[in-house]
């Protein structure tokens, strides 16, 4: 099977959240950055998803949201081995000093650390997922200009995930390094202590996934204040379906194709045990919606318009 190079980098995280108000509040109003898309768990319509990134949602900024509160049979998760544990995301290494000063203004405890010779933030949102501010001079994405919030200003603003931080248990430690370079187009690039990083496609933010290998730490499990998913970009549907294939050769039963309207994804398991999906680039989220008010309506998938009304009544008021 061609081992063609298809991954080229993050293009969002998922994350399971608590209260939908305070989650919307939280990253467009203290972090700042865009809701692009409000919209529902395709899965569950009684759930929003939330997308936040960049002027349009460009692969690479996305962090996106289910605020399961109060929702039956979604427990609160627990943090350890075979899930991702921390999502980072770019900024100014200049800014933060603002951003630890902003982020304790909110009430938010901050630590500060060093890693692979990058300054950082860490930080819990309202939801208890672990989020970095990571300072990288190299990273030229334009961030959102979040009219609500004008002090933070383009020298402050997020430019988009960074990397995230994968808990792997010692027995899927050499079979995560085999895997990721063979088939996720990744190299190591570094190693510190009992982490690595990975260059996914090259390097930069947006093109890195670090590895913590944790010998003495329970499996985690998935619910509210974990990730659920990284998403990998593939450029297109062929590409996507190739690696779907290489998946499945894996041994490690991808889904069939998804048409989630803003890119179509697979989604599969690797040795470590957490959820890994791959995405295209297109259509984007300007597809149901124009650039200048993305996000300020309630969009559905088409097969869900005729339950508009039961949708709406149940779904809690954002703003």
């Amino acid at each position: 099977m061609s081992k063609t190079p298809l991954i080229k980098g993050i293009h969002h995280v998922t994350a399971t959240v608590n209260d939908a108000q305070e989650d919307y509040h939280f990253y467009t109003r203290v972090l700042g950055m865009r809701l692009v898309k409000k919209t529902v768990n395709f899965d569950n319509h009684h759930v929003y998803h939330f997308y936040y990134g960049d002027q349009v949602g460009s692969p690479g900024t996305v962090f996106t949201t289910f605020p399961y509160k109060g929702q039956p049979k979604v427990s609160q998760g627990v943090e350890g081995s075979g899930l991702i544990i921390a999502t980072a995301l770019s900024v100014p290494s200049a800014s933060l000093q603002f951003w630890d000063e902003r982020l304790k203004a909110h009430g938010v405890l901050v630590t500060h650390g060093e890693r692979f010779g990058q300054a950082f933030l860490w930080f819990r949102d309202p939801s208890g997922l672990q989020i970095e501010l990571i300072g990288d001079d190299n990273d030229a994405r334009e961030p959102w200009q979040c009219p609500e919030e004008p002090t933070i200003t383009v020298a402050e603003g997020i430019r988009g995930i960074h990397h995230v931080t994968i808990s792997v248990a010692p027995e899927h430690w050499e079979a995560m390094l085999e895997f990721l370079p063979t088939e996720m187009n990744m190299q190591v690039l570094m190693s510190e202590n009992n982490r690595v990083r990975l260059g996914v496609n090259g390097a930069g933010a947006g093109h890195y996934l670090e590895l913590r290998r944790d010998t003495h730490v329970a499996r985690g499990r998935n619910g509210i204040g974990t990730v659920h998913h990284v998403a990998w970009i593939v450029e297109n549907d062929e590409a996507l379906m190739a690696m779907r294939g290489r998946m499945e050769a894996r041994g490690f039963k991808p889904t069939e194709f998804k048409d989630r309207k803003y890119f179509h994804s697979v989604y599969f398991k690797p040795y470590a045990g957490m959820w890994f999906e791959m995405a295209t680039m297109q259509p984007g989220f300007t597809v149901d919606e124009p650039e200048e008010t993305l996000g300020e309506h309630l969009l559905l998938p088409d097969w869900e318009e005729v339950n508009r009304a039961e949708i709406e009544a149940i779904l809690p008021k954002v703003n």
